[in-house]
């Protein structure tokens, strides 16, 4: 409190309102803290305009903005290993189970890729069900 200098302040009814609602939002024990926190809040969206804040800014939201690229790309990769794990175990259990010829293979192969292509790598087990039943 010593540091601290009184000022007079001639609010609205309607803006002294407005304080004494937000003041538990912004966790200000009084509404000369509120206040504060609100001017210095008020400069430093002001400040914002500068070069140099604008440079530091975008470098700061670039730097986050990486960051979580990065976490969600190795999520999506993780992810993509045990699926792709999961594809080779099935594979695997459906060669042994069916006795598939080369050209059968081959054949199948062909089809895959261009059905894929065709619905644009959205697969539906109902399609290849009638697909292998007709």
């Amino acid at each position: 409190m010593a540091n601290k200098e009184k000022m007079a302040v001639w609010l609205y009814p309607e803006t002294k309102e407005l304080v004494k609602d937000h003041m538990k939002q912004d966790n200000a024990s009084s509404m000369s803290e509120f206040i504060e926190d609100a001017i210095r809040y008020y400069c430093g969206h002001l400040d914002c305009n500068t070069v140099e804040a604008t440079t530091f800014l975008s470098s700061a939201v670039h730097t986050i903005i990486d960051s979580c690229l990065k976490g969600s790309e190795q999520r999506i990769s993780r992810l993509l290993f045990k699926v792709a794990v999961e594809i080779a175990k099935l594979c695997n259990v459906l060669a042994y189970a069916n006795e598939i010829d080369d050209e059968m293979l081959d054949s199948l192969q062909s089809y895959c890729v261009n059905e894929v292509r065709k619905i644009n790598g959205i697969i539906q087990f109902e399609d290849a069900h009638r697909y292998q039943n007709s």
